[in-house]
């Protein structure tokens, strides 16, 4: 994977500060830079192709294990690219959360709020977010606050007729109009992922309205605004963009709020799900069935 540098990386808004997005390989790549994110900025953001953590490599009674409830899920998933790409994805986070909790992944558990957003049951002091479109995963870790990350193929067509009714401020549609041809769907991909990841953030999804809050649609930094361009916050929030190439480029945008209660300095816990449950679930499953490359990473 080409790590991000394409010299797309939008200027962030004042507050937290954010890096940039990590590559990791599998469950062997540097988790590192992830620990010195996370104490630098309170946040940090992963990214991965899906092939990296396609699920066949658990193999049978380890997957299940790794995805815990998501298992029954996983199963009603008829469609095989996404079926890979819902466990890798799951697979992906719970190995980010292990690292940061200091526990094993398949002792993370995953709960979901009737928006969609994912949360980590028994433990409150990291919050998460997840993406995944294609071939790329996208996770996003922070402490102390919420976090939404989003991401869209670079190239994605956007423009046309509606956009102020389905997608865009008046404030914004006069800003994209204003803009050469060639610019528009770039920077309607931008205001997409944007508004996909504070929607995430907030935690209501598609639920909160595009055309009721907007971005400055040229790439320069700003705060959330009101449909009629004016400042809407006042500086609890921090975004950024960043182009990434796992093969094909795509567009990430992050969105990370400020509690107000600074961030948690220790993150380690001592499991977020009873151990004994997960023993207990192992013997009961067996021996691994195949699908493993005798490296004890995934389990």
């Amino acid at each position: 994977m080409t790590p991000p540098g394409r010299n797309t990386t939008t200027p962030q808004t004042p507050g937290r500060t954010l890096g940039e997005p990590i590559a990791i390989t599998g469950p062997g790549g540097d988790w590192s830079r992830v620990h010195a994110d996370l104490d630098r900025h309170a946040s940090a953001v992963l990214y991965a192709r899906v092939d990296d953590w396609r699920p066949e490599r658990a193999g049978g009674p380890r997957l299940r294990a790794l995805l815990g409830r998501d298992w029954g899920r996983f199963l009603e998933l008829t469609h095989p690219d996404v079926r890979t790409r819902f466990a890798s994805s799951r697979i992906l986070l719970k190995f980010a959360a292990a690292k940061v909790l200091d526990v094993p992944p398949r002792t993370v558990e995953l709960g979901y709020a009737g928006s969609g957003r994912p949360y980590l049951r028994g433990y409150d002091g990291v919050h998460i977010s997840l993406s995944h479109t294609d071939e790329l995963l996208l996770v996003g870790l922070a402490t102390g606050g919420v976090i939404g990350v989003d991401a869209e193929r670079s190239d994605r067509k956007l423009y046309g007729p509606g956009l102020g009714r389905h997608m865009c401020t008046p404030h914004e549609v006069a800003e994209i109009e204003a803009l050469p041809d060639d610019r528009r769907d770039p920077a309607l991909v931008r205001l997409w992922t944007l508004k996909e990841a504070y929607s995430k953030a907030i935690g209501l999804g598609m639920q909160f309205r595009f055309t009721d809050f907007g971005f400055r649609s040229d790439g320069t930094p700003t705060e959330l605004l009101r449909p009629d361009g004016t400042p809407g916050t006042t500086g609890e929030w921090t975004f950024g963009t960043y182009g990434i190439d796992v093969g094909e480029s795509y567009t990430v945008s992050v969105a990370v709020g400020d509690a107000g209660f600074g961030t948690t300095a220790e993150t380690a816990a001592g499991t977020a799900l009873d151990i004994s449950i997960m023993d207990a679930l192992s013997e009961v499953l067996g021996s691994d069935e195949g699908g493993d490359d005798g490296s004890d990473d995934w389990w």
